[in-house]
């Protein structure tokens, strides 16, 4: 179909623009921001029957050679066409490597090497860290007992046998192995690590009873091994209190530990009668479980279930064993929280670890205020309450600028087809009216000047400042004990960045995979994300691909079908001293 050379006319210009009528209104956006600046966003183009919409197909104009359209908008403050500051590369010439870091590119996935799905869930899970990988980059492994450097790498690095030299070193391997991860887009074999996990941790050696292959193992046992070794190995150097030396702290203890303020007490009256006094203590934790029984439907009642436990011990009063009951209570929180689901035991008739099949659900922002002493409930709970109502002004301040931008839209494109609504006009004069009549003084004779209306940028401009201010409130609010604690939680609000299913009736067979929120650039101003906010990578082995988030709501379980075995929650961010978030 031949293009029609129309007219486009902008602040007093004139543009000559080929429209083609087999494209769309979003094609000739992007031609007229070619010529005006304008990005395309930001133009109204006035067409018969309103403004031009981007999905609109051009043929529908009716447009004649020579017909003149006029567009309204401005270019955003600052935008200039610039020539790059480099080159443009298009994707077809860049090399693995660089393809694979481009924003939005697909994620390597790990090649299963025989039963190894549990380790590779894990691994593509703890990688959603930005943390962690920012650290394993700082890592050096200590010298070998010969000498030698224990993470140098060699020219096997292309078959993912980087690192050899460091094959015992777990916390070397997976610095490289994530590394290695970031240059390409294909399925990688994670060689190295397994040899460095089986050399650290033998069970994960044992071989398959049929005698074909290695066994199958438990991802939730490969996670907490794995965050152990972390734990001893990977430090991170901080000032220490009171001098000016530095600390080394351990990753893990900064942000994926937590510690429980515990209560031991014995069950018996007459213990308690003769003089036994309850137990205080202090535990540390690297995971909540949620423990499943006939009664638990949501992860809330599996993790109270989990906060008390029965004990059998030796009872000094009593001479003999007795039952305890110790009760938990949460006194810090990590940035980083993992939530394990207690679906597997062993089930004595079989033989086997057992699969618990019941559903229970999980959301999506996790709230733990209640699992807290009241210590840290204090801290916390007027950081939550006043992010929730700083999220409400925003939400209603959004609401109202969308309604607004509807009908100034509608009423520039009335205009400008010549409408005028009489209704609106009138009842604008009505209001005018009655906003002098009820401006009279006592005896009527001083009329108020003319209502004057704020511009909606004015009105904008306001809510802004109040938000602005709001969150300089919310700052104020965080303990200063936390405010030092980088690596804790300052409201008790997670949200949900990492899930390990797991596949089947037993954890000695079926299938584990696992899912990653995809992340959008962070807006300082908002806290919010991105348009990738909202999808989630899908890694089923070396298989990637991208799922809704209506997918995360089946995975709840309820069957042998794909549920969730681990959570990963990520503190929601709060905003610093002048308003903005990290």
């Amino acid at each position: 179909m031949a293009s029609i050379p129309v007219i486009v006319k902008h602040q007093g210009k004139k543009y000559d623009v080929e429209l083609d009528p087999a494209s769309t209104g979003e094609v000739l956006k992007y031609q007229l921001y070619s010529l005006t600046g304008v990005e395309p966003e930001r133009q109204k183009i006035l067409v018969k029957g309103g403004q031009l919409k981007d999905d609109t197909e051009l043929s529908k104009l009716g447009a004649k050679p020579g017909q003149t359209f006029m567009m309204m908008g401005t270019a955003a403050q600052g935008n200039e066409f610039q020539r790059p500051a480099e080159p443009i590369k298009f994707v077809e010439d860049m090399t693995e490597a660089e393809a694979a870091q481009q924003v939005g590119a697909t994620p390597a996935g790990l090649q299963n090497l025989g039963n190894t799905c549990y380790l590779n869930s894990t691994l593509q899970t703890l990688r959603a860290v930005p943390e962690l990988q920012q650290e394993l980059v700082k890592y050096t492994a200590a010298p070998t007992p010969a000498g030698g450097a224990g993470d140098q790498t060699n020219d096997f690095s292309m078959f993912g046998l980087g690192g050899l030299g460091s094959a015992t070193d777990l916390t070397a391997a997976l610095r490289d192995l994530y590394k290695q991860m970031g240059e390409t887009q294909e399925g990688f074999p994670p060689l190295v690590f397994l040899n460095a996990l089986r050399t650290a941790v033998p069970q994960f050696a044992e071989m398959s009873k049929s005698g074909h292959g290695y066994a199958q193992q438990d991802a939730e046992e490969a996670w907490t091994q794995i965050v152990q070794q972390l734990r001893q190995k990977l430090k991170i150097k901080e000032p220490a209190e009171g001098s000016s030396e530095a600390k080394d702290t351990s990753f893990i203890d900064k942000y994926f530990a937590g510690s429980f303020s515990t209560i031991t007490e014995c069950d018996e009256e007459s213990a308690r009668e003769a003089g036994e006094e309850a137990v205080k203590g202090e535990d540390p934790f690297l995971k909540l479980d949620c423990h499943i029984t006939a009664s638990t439907n949501h992860l809330r009642d599996g993790i109270l279930a989990g906060l008390e436990e029965k004990l059998e011990k030796k009872s000094e009063i009593l001479d003999r064993d007795a039952v305890y009951t110790k009760k938990s209570k949460i006194s810090r929180l990590p940035k980083y929280l993992t939530v394990h689901f207690v679906r597997f035991f062993w089930k004595k008739e079989a033989q086997k670890k057992a699969k618990i099949m019941r559903k229970v659900t999980f959301p999506d922002e996790l709230d733990v205020v209640e699992f807290c002493t009241d210590e840290l409930k204090k801290m916390l709970i007027p950081v939550r309450d006043k992010i929730r109502e700083v999220r409400k002004d925003e939400e209603d301040v959004e609401r109202a600028r969308k309604r607004q931008k509807r009908i100034h839209d509608k009423e520039v494109a009335d205009k400008a087809a010549g409408i005028v609504d009489s209704v609106s006009e009138s009842k604008k004069a009505d209001e005018k009216k009655e906003a002098k009549k009820d401006g009279k003084a006592a005896d009527g004779d001083t009329p108020m000047e003319d209502v004057v209306y704020k511009t909606d940028a004015e009105v904008e401009a306001e809510r802004a400042a109040a938000i602005l201010a709001a969150k300089k409130e919310l700052h104020a609010l965080i303990n200063p004990d936390l405010l030092k604690d980088a690596g804790a939680n300052k409201s008790g609000l997670y949200e949900l960045r990492g899930i390990v299913t797991h596949q089947g009736a037993s954890a000695d067979s079926g299938h584990y995979t696992s899912y990653v929120k995809k992340l959008g650039p962070l807006d300082p101003k908002t806290g919010k994300r991105g348009e990738e906010d909202g999808k989630w990578w899908w890694f089923n082995d070396d298989k990637v691909s991208e799922v809704d988030a209506d997918k995360i709501l089946t995975l709840s379980g309820g069957g042998e079908s794909h549920s969730a075995l681990i959570l990963l929650y990520k503190a929601i961010p709060v905003p610093d001293a002048e308003g903005n978030y990290e």
